[in-house]
C-alpha cells in the first residue's frame, strides 16, 4: 500500500479558515524548497555537464543520427532498444527538454512580497537568454496559467497573497525556429513546458486525490480531480489552461501544419501531471494530430487504467522518467496487479490487501494506473546526493544530474 492524498468529494470544494493553518504549513515547505533552489549549494550535485555549452556540443554530436531517427526518439516503438543502456542521443533529448522546465522554474516569481508574485519574470523574447539556457532555437510564442477551482471564501480578498492568488503562470510554447536546428531535429518541434508546484492553491489542488470522469462524453476515463481542475478551471479574466493551449495548439498547426511537426510537452512534479493531460486533451479531441510525446520527470501518477487506456488507443508517447527514492512518484492513490499493465516491472503494488479492502479503495476512486514508459533511476547510484533528503530526491536538479550520469 501506497501513501494517499488526502481526498474529497468530486464537487466544487470550498476553503474555511479551519484549514488556513495547513495551507500555510504547506506554503513554508513550497517556499523553504524554493528558497533551496535559489542557492547553488542546495544541491549536493556536480552539474557542470549540464552547463549548455557542453550540453550543445554533445547535441552537435549526434545531429545526424537524430534527424534521421526522430519519430524513434519521440517514442514511436516506445523507446525500445533505447532505455537499457540509455541511448547518448536520447539522453541528450531528455536533457535538453529538462532544460526547457528548468527555465519554467526560474522565470516563475516566487517571492510572495513581491507585486509580480505567481507571474513570469521574464519577457518572452529574452526569457531563454535570462534563464541561462542560452541559444536554443525555438521562440516562445504563448505565456500559459493555470487557474485553482477551488471556491474561495470573500474573506479571501483580505488574506496575503501566497493564499489567495487564484491563477498563476505555469509555462509556455515555444516553437523550433531555428533552420539549423530544424534540420537537426528532422522536424519542427513545438515544446509545452511546465513548472510543478509553486503556490499554496496548487498545493490545495494536489491533495484532491479522488478521481473523476475526464469529460461527459469519456465515461471510465477517470484523472485527479485537482490535476483536472488546474487543467480546466478559469475566471473572468483569466481563460483555462485548457483552452489557452488548444488555441495556440490550432493557431501552430495552421500555420505550421503542411512540414513534418511534433509537439513535445515536457513538466516536472505537477508540471509533468499537467503534461500528461495535455498530451491527452490533444490526442483524443483533435483528428489527424502531430506526433504527441510527453517526456516527464518525478510526476506524480494522472489516472486510472481507463485513462491509460484511452492514451494507448490515441497513439500518445509517454517516457516517464522517475527517481526510485522520490515519493512523489507514488501517489496518488494506489496501484493493483494485473495483466493489462504498461510495465510490470514497474508497478507500485499494494501487497497483502485482501479483497474487500480492494475494493473500498476502488469504490472511493482511488485505483490509479502508472501510463506509458519507463525509465527509472535512482539516487543511490549517485555518491554525490543526499539519499534521504524528499526534497532532494524529487528535485528537477536531481533529475537532470542522474540522467546524465545514468
Amino acid at each position: 500500500m501506497t501513501l494517499v492524498f488526502g481526498a474529497v468529494r468530486p464537487c466544487t470544494p470550498t476553503i474555511s479558515k479551519n484549514i488556513v493553518a495547513t495551507m500555510h504549513y504547506y506554503y513554508a515547505i513550497a517556499n523553504n524548497n524554493n528558497n533551496k533552489r535559489s542557492r547553488s549549494s542546495s544541491l549536493e550535485i556536480s552539474c557542470s555537464s549540464l552547463k549548455h555549452g557542453a550540453l550543445k556540443r554533445s547535441l552537435a554530436t549526434q545531429s545526424a543520427k537524430l534527424g534521421k531517427r526522430w519519430m524513434e526518439f519521440q517514442g514511436l516503438n516506445n523507446w525500445e532498444g533505447l532505455l537499457d543502456p540509455l541511448d547518448d542521443s536520447l539522453r541528450s533529448e531528455i536533457l535538453r527538454y529538462g532544460q526547457f522546465v528548468e527555465a519554467a522554474y526560474r522565470s516563475f516569481d516566487f517571492d510572495p512580497e513581491s507585486p509580480t508574485y505567481a507571474t513570469c519574470l521574464h519577457p518572452r523574447s529574452s526569457l531563454f537568454t535570462r534563464t541561462r539556457v542560452g541559444e536554443t532555437g525555438y521562440k516562445i510564442t504563448k505565456n500559459l496559467r493555470a487557474t485553482c477551482g477551488v471556491q474561495l471564501p470573500r474573506w479571501i480578498d483580505r488574506a496575503p497573497a501566497w493564499l489567495s492568488t487564484q491563477s498563476s503562470w505555469i509555462g509556455y510554447v515555444a516553437v523550433c525556429q531555428d533552420q539549423r536546428e530544424i534540420q537537426r531535429l528532422g522536424r519542427r518541434d513545438v515544446v509545452i513546458s511546465y513548472r510543478g508546484t509553486a503556490t499554496c492553491l496548487e498545493w490545495v489542488e494536489n491533495l484532491r486525490a479522488n478521481l473523476t470522469n475526464v469529460g461527459p462524453n469519456q465515461l471510465g476515463s477517470m484523472v485527479e480531480s485537482g490535476f483536472l481542475s488546474l487543467y480546466t478551471s478559469e475566471t473572468a479574466i483569466c481563460p483555462s489552461l485548457q483552452k489557452m493551449v488548444r488555441a495556440e495548439i490550432e493557431r501552430v498547426i495552421e500555420m505550421y501544419g503542411d512540414e513534418p511537426l511534433s509537439f513535445t510537452i515536457t513538466g516536472h512534479s505537477l508540471g509533468a501531471a499537467l503534461a500528461t493531460l495535455t498530451a491527452y486533451d490533444i490526442t483524443t479531441t483533435r483528428e489527424n494530430a502531430p506526433m504527441v510525446t510527453v517526456i516527464s520527470f518525478g510526476g506524480p501518477r494522472v489516472g486510472n487504467k481507463g485513462f491509460r487506456s484511452q492514451l494507448e488507443k490515441s497513439g500518445t508517447r509517454i517516457l516517464r522518467i522517475v527517481n526510485s527514492e522520490d515519493v512523489i512518484t507514488k501517489v496518488p492513490g494506489f496501484v493493483f496487479r494485473d495483466d493489462d499493465m504498461a510495465s510490470k516491472e514497474s508497478v507500485h503494488v499494494a501487497a497483502g490487501i485482501s479483497g474487500w479492502v480492494q475494493k473500498c479503495v476502488e469504490d472511493m476512486q482511488w485505483v490509479y494506473a502508472d501510463v506509458g514508459q519507463e525509465l527509472r533511476l535512482s539516487s543511490k547510484v549517485s555518491p554525490y546526493l543526499n539519499k534521504r533528503d524528499m526534497a532532494t530526491c524529487h528535485d528537477l536538479k536531481t533529475y537532470l544530474h542522474l540522467v546524465n550520469g545514468l
